[in-house]
């Protein structure tokens, strides 16, 4: 086993857009379990939009991410030394590790660490459609969009991580599926792949010179019916357009606003919609319904362990690739789940 652990660091906050020299890749001394921890090999860890948020020193609704400490984020692995009754050597995991090779847990704090089963589920999907990502899905479309058999839903970043999830879920419910997402490769492997209805190419029609009013001419032929749900991961033109084909008494469920994150405003063309319309628009973050999580990893990991969910991982090499891949995802480059794989 390894005697160093490499780690990388925020060492600074972003001005406007992040960049590579936000992050540091540290090595520090591999710690060993005290009483009632676990150390763990992290073999995937995960990136997510979240995180940058949490870069900033911002008012939020979690705390900045603190300088000069390590990415937190989740991770999967396997325990190769226990000091904790519950755990032992060759444990499948997932936990909150950070963006590091191993980490030390104090196994005992509840949510700190959960065993998994991975004979019918592989470990990266414990990072993507049975991990946050899915129950993300599972929470917003369930109890926010609620879902019923004949309506249409949309989902913006329909080919990521979350909205390829939404979709899917909808479809099991009966619904019309409808995504929108940036690129022919990305909107083909919507509905070829995941089945989804129809899929809008929003870069097709919002480039240097864009025309929203073409962007939500695109969104009007694939929702003849208007739409009742919208899952909602970008914010900005993609929210206006589906804001102007939302029906009366329609649902929002806001998961994300990724065309925000590099601080610029993300004005509403048409507010008054949400009035017209009679909208209910509700913003949510899924670590705070942690009672749902039981139900949806139940249905997430029975429709994956079936081959009924399908998904797509984008995964870089080594620990040194994370800023670069994280960099990467906030531009949609990723296709589906973007991950950074140590083992």
């Amino acid at each position: 086993m390894a005697e160093i652990n490499r780690q990388i660091h925020l060492v600074s906050r972003p001005t406007g857009e992040a960049s590579t020299d936000n992050f540091r890749l540290i090595e520090k001394p591999l710690g060993t379990p005290g009483e009632g921890q676990v150390l763990v090999r992290h073999h995937f860890l995960s990136l997510d939009p979240y995180m940058r948020g949490r870069m900033n020193d911002a008012k939020s609704y979690a705390q900045p991410q603190p300088l000069d400490k390590v990415m937190q984020g989740g991770t999967v692995g396997v325990v190769v030394a226990s000091k904790h009754p519950d755990y032992k050597a060759g444990d499948n995991v997932v936990g909150f590790g950070g963006w590091q090779e191993y980490s030390i847990v104090d196994a005992g704090i509840p949510g700190s660490l959960r065993k998994v089963d991975t004979s019918k589920v592989p470990l990266s999907a414990y990072l993507g459609p049975v991990g946050m990502p899915g129950v993300t899905a599972w929470y917003g479309l369930m109890k926010i969009c609620q879902p019923k058999p004949g309506q249409t839903i949309v989902v913006s970043a329909a080919s990521g991580a979350v909205g390829s999830v939404v979709g899917q879920l909808a479809k099991t419910r009966g619904c019309r599926a409808v995504g929108i997402a940036g690129g022919a490769d990305k909107c083909a492997y919507v509905t070829r792949d995941l089945g989804f209805d129809a899929c809008v190419d929003y870069k097709a029609y919002m480039g240097k010179s864009g025309d929203p009013k073409s962007l939500y001419q695109a969104l009007k032929e694939a929702t003849p019916d208007g739409v009742d749900g919208c899952f909602e991961n970008v914010g900005g033109p993609v929210l206006d357009a589906t804001l102007a084909r939302m029906n009366a008494f329609g649902r929002i469920a806001l998961c994300g606003m990724i065309s925000g994150y590099d601080g610029q405003p993300i004005p509403l063309q048409q507010p008054q919609l949400m009035l017209v319309s009679r909208l209910t628009i509700e913003g949510f973050i899924v670590s705070e319904h942690m009672e749902v999580w039981p139900e949806a990893l139940k249905e997430l990991g029975m429709l994956v362990a079936t081959g009924k969910l399908k998904y797509r991982e984008s995964v870089a090499q080594g620990i040194a690739s994370a800023p670069e891949a994280f960099l990467g995802l906030l531009k949609g480059k990723n296709f589906g789940k973007q991950l950074v794989k140590l083992v």
